[in-house]
């Protein structure tokens, strides 16, 4: 199924409008779309909280990598800070995914 974003206003796609293509290209009511987006959204955070790696074939993978603590600098006055060790999400793109962003950026 082909999905449609040229009527898109800004470069970046909400939750809202994803909601909404999926009511206007699936048939969805408005509410079954939005809850449909929340639990997709909720489920990927819930196993990414909980440490999991979320993978979505053709799309990418989504981590969670553990960053220790390390000496950092305020840039305004130069004041050595420490930031402290924490946890980040980092997406690594599909091949499939790369191509296509590949093929649309020369054609």
């Amino acid at each position: 199924m082909e999905f449609s974003v040229d009527s898109l206003e800004t470069a970046a796609m909400t939750k809202a409008q994803l909601a909404d293509l999926l009511f206007e290209q699936i048939g969805l009511n408005k509410r079954e779309s939005k809850d449909m987006i929340d639990a997709f959204f909720d489920l990927v955070a819930e196993n990414l909280v909980e440490g999991s790696d979320v993978k979505i074939s053709g799309f990418g993978n989504f981590q969670i990598r553990t960053k220790a603590s390390r000496p950092g600098r305020n840039p305004r006055t130069g004041e050595s800070i420490p930031i402290e060790a924490r946890r980040v999400v980092t997406f690594h793109a599909s091949h499939k995914l790369k191509e296509q962003i590949q093929e649309e950026k020369i054609s």
